[in-house]
């Protein structure tokens, strides 16, 4: 009697436990904990820095507007589209104009679209031992991106400062074979990828070293004391908030822009960044 006593209380236990436990069930705002009910969700994949800290800025005043913003950080360029077309996430920011059409160019279902231009990286030349590129030696190594869309933003600078000549015309599509000219027979190695340029530089690999402004700034480099050259404010492409095309009118995604472009989000890039990122107009 003792032990059917017993079976008895330790089944209805269970059996109260069971529906305490079952309140979030089938509820998917309550089983994140960081939403709240009603609020839309929405996911954006975005590089480190600045990308993730502009969105997390960016949360607040989201969910002012009924929206909870998660953010999915990637530490490289391939990865953010992969997931965009996957439907892992609803918009990516990381990426500039060229380097988007080159993605598309290169994998046919991608079916993305800009849906707004949020702020500028200017990519820097950097060198623990020059203090300018005229002072570059004979010979000189030179570690670039492996990323064919970077070099048509790389080598005009060094052409600027005439260290090199290209073939007439080629502007952003510029490629090292397009140099004609390059009288101190600079090596441009081109065989690293973009996340790994601040190691590289780090670890006085060659000797200047090109980086994209986010990895510069998420590598901890001083970019005002080893910072050599830069391209031109007013060449400098904008990063881009992407969407598939089917997404480009949601709601959700229109907010997202408003609010990435809105005062508050402006002076936190200035303040924040000091230069090293600039405002899109």
């Amino acid at each position: 009697m003792k032990k059917l006593l017993s079976f008895l209380i330790l089944s209805l236990l269970v059996l109260g436990l069971a529906a305490c436990g079952g309140g979030n069930e089938g509820n998917e705002e309550g089983s994140t904990g960081g939403e709240e009910e009603g609020n839309k969700k929405l996911v954006v994949g975005a590089s480190v820095v600045p990308h993730a800290e502009v969105l997390e800025a960016a949360v607040p005043l989201l969910k002012e507007k009924g929206i909870d913003l998660e953010i999915q950080e990637f530490t490289d360029y391939i990865l953010p589209n992969v997931a965009l077309d996957s439907k892992e996430i609803d918009a990516n920011y990381f990426q500039t104009p060229g380097y988007l059409a080159l993605q598309m160019e290169e994998n046919e279902d991608f079916d993305f679209v800009s849906v707004g231009e949020i702020h500028q990286e200017p990519i820097g030349i950097y060198s623990k031992e020059y203090d300018s590129l005229e002072e570059l030696p004979e010979g000189a190594k030179i570690i670039m991106s492996d990323s064919l869309s970077d070099h048509g933003r790389i080598l005009p600078i060094f052409e600027k400062e005439g260290l090199i000549k290209l073939k007439e015309g080629v502007g952003e599509n510029a490629r090292v074979d397009d140099i004609v000219e390059n009288p101190k027979n600079l090596d441009f190695t081109t065989l690293i990828e973009a996340r790994l340029l601040a190691s590289s530089f780090e670890s006085g690999e060659g000797d200047a070293v090109v980086i994209n402004g986010n990895y510069a700034l998420e590598g901890g480099i001083n970019i005002e004391e080893d910072g050599i050259a830069f391209e031109g404010s007013d060449v400098v492409p904008p990063n881009l908030i992407v969407v598939r095309s089917e997404d480009k009118d949601r709601e959700e995604i229109k907010a997202l822009v408003e609010v990435l472009k809105s005062d508050e989000i402006r002076k936190f890039i200035e303040e924040t960044y000091s230069g090293a990122v600039l405002l899109a107009e």
